[in-house]
């Protein structure tokens, strides 16, 4: 049991450490991610979209 409250210990006392960002900082990184995560599902969307296209092209030959 004494190593688990000191591995708890360490850490909080490591989380005190932790640089936090900041709320603008966080906003920013969040609209990011969302944008580039939209990008992505839309790119490989198109992507998958003519695929299908050209193998349902190919099979009707």
């Amino acid at each position: 049991m004494g190593k688990i409250s000191a591995f708890l210990k360490n850490v909080v006392s490591e989380m005190r450490k932790v640089s936090w960002p900041k709320r603008k900082e966080l906003t920013r990184y969040t609209i990011v991610v969302l944008s580039t995560v939209a990008f992505m599902a839309i790119y490989f969307g198109l992507v998958d979209l003519g695929i299908s296209r050209i193998m349902e092209w190919y099979v009707a030959l």
